[in-house]
């Protein structure tokens, strides 16, 4: 059954300008305070637009208040004649912002977004040493699994976003980007292991490494993202976050969760390899 606008009601809508609204979700890759700006990396639009990288205007400056490199939000795109803004701006998943949200032991070492990234070795699955502070003036993508995990809308989706982010970015990894895979099960990912397990994957491949080390190693590394993790009969029961550090060592960004896409994680990648991700709008988030 068809609706009808009442004359007066219809007149109304009219003289304000057609507002038309359309609700959104992506995930932010900049955050511009001073321009009261945001550049999403958003999903499609069904009927109104394809998911694509935009950056929009916030009707209100507050909404933005609390909105970082990594975080999902929800929000309406607001078209009022021929000006379009957001607003109703709400966090699906919020990076950690600091040590305070986070519930592990080793939370004290929790890197904040634009602090540098303490140095870590690691070993990689050709059993060589890689350090950190060796891939500087590389953007590194940085992910967390364990070979076992039976769940494939968690370790293997992380690994299809890498491998998504590979197929993209061909040209630059191994010259000007890096793929880090950490595992938080030592004890059973031996670099033989994580070998295995990167050319089950067609993984294996130059600039594209598979990390492993001693228990409290991994667990440093793991607290300086915000990763929990514990046993849980016979498996690894964990959270996941994905980061990007910038190429002076710096954290960009992080994702927590896993529901967002590989096109997703490579605009957000994509924006420090062009180099218009860093500088004092990321460092004035908070």
């Amino acid at each position: 059954m068809s609706r009808s606008w009442p004359p007066l009601a219809l007149l109304s809508v009219l003289l304000s300008g057609c507002a038309v609204g359309h609700q959104a979700r992506g995930l932010v890759l900049r955050v511009d305070p001073a321009a009261s700006a945001v550049t999403v990396s958003h999903e499609a639009i069904p009927g109104y637009m394809d998911a694509m990288v935009m950056r929009f205007t916030a009707a209100n400056p507050s909404d933005l208040a609390d909105v970082r490199p990594g975080d999902r939000i929800q929000f309406r795109i607001k078209v009022t004649g021929n000006r379009t803004v957001i607003d109703r701006v709400a966090l699906l998943s919020a990076a950690p912002a600091d040590d305070s949200l986070i519930m592990s032991p080793a939370k004290p070492s929790l890197v904040a977004i634009g602090q540098l990234v303490p140095d870590f070795t690691l070993t990689n699955q050709d059993g060589y040493p890689v350090s950190l502070a060796s891939l500087h003036g590389k953007v590194v993508a940085l992910t967390f699994i364990y070979t076992r995990c039976p769940l494939p809308d968690y370790c293997p989706r992380m690994m299809a976003h890498l491998n998504a982010v590979r197929d993209r970015f061909g040209d630059r990894l191994n010259v000007d980007l890096a793929l880090l895979t950490l595992t938080f099960d030592p004890k059973y990912d031996t670099p033989a292991q994580m070998k295995q397990y990167a050319q089950h994957y067609r993984a294996d491949v130059p600039g594209w490494h598979f990390l492993t080390g001693g228990a409290s190693q991994i667990a440093r590394v793991c607290s300086l993202f915000g990763v929990e993790f514990w046993p849980d009969e016979g498996l690894i029961t964990h959270t996941l976050q994905t980061a990007v550090i910038d190429r002076e060592g710096r954290l960009a960004a992080t994702i927590e969760g896993k529901d967002f896409s590989a096109r997703q994680l490579g605009d957000l990648i994509d924006l420090f390899l062009t180099g218009n991700g860093g500088g004092a709008s990321r460092m004035q988030l908070r």
